[in-house]
């Protein structure tokens, strides 16, 4: 089999620092940030004139990995509406596995998120909710039941 292993999913940001202590917060481990630029992320991606500043951030278990990237040039682009629902088109969230979902959704709100929904139980099986972070970026929260 080819596939090895999903490694990471980026998201483009405004406020990288601010996406960054969300993440941090959720109990993701921030594994480095800096600069990148060049022609060799330019023929990768597509795009020239590429400055961007990166963070690489890790589930505690290794696994699972979020890539962000603030773009200083080009300027990035804004999709429309902002705070998209959750049947538009594309990616619209990334699910986590959570010990106590109650928890985790009141240290996010510290950090201005908000719950989409409400916290529903799916039958004896998790209590799931939807929660929408810094820059509309929604996270589902998923903790296991019995």
């Amino acid at each position: 089999m080819a596939l090895k292993r999903m490694d990471n999913v980026l998201i483009v940001v405004e406020d990288l620092d601010a996406v960054i202590a969300f993440f941090v917060e959720l109990g993701m481990e921030l594994q480095g940030k800096g600069p990148v630029e060049g022609s060799w992320v330019e023929s990768v991606i597509g795009v020239e004139g590429v400055r961007q500043d990166v963070a690489m951030l890790r589930t505690p278990d290794g696994h699972g990995g979020i890539e962000l990237a603030m773009f200083h040039t080009p300027e990035a682009i804004s999709p429309s509406p902002r705070e998209a629902p959750a049947n538009t088109l594309g990616i619209r969230r990334v699910m986590f596995a959570v010990d106590d979902i109650d928890e985790v959704v009141g240290r996010l709100r510290a950090h201005g998120a908000e719950l989409v929904g409400e916290v529903v139980r799916y039958e004896d099986v998790y209590r799931l909710c939807y929660v929408r972070g810094p820059e509309g970026i929604i996270v589902g929260l998923a903790q296991e039941l019995g």
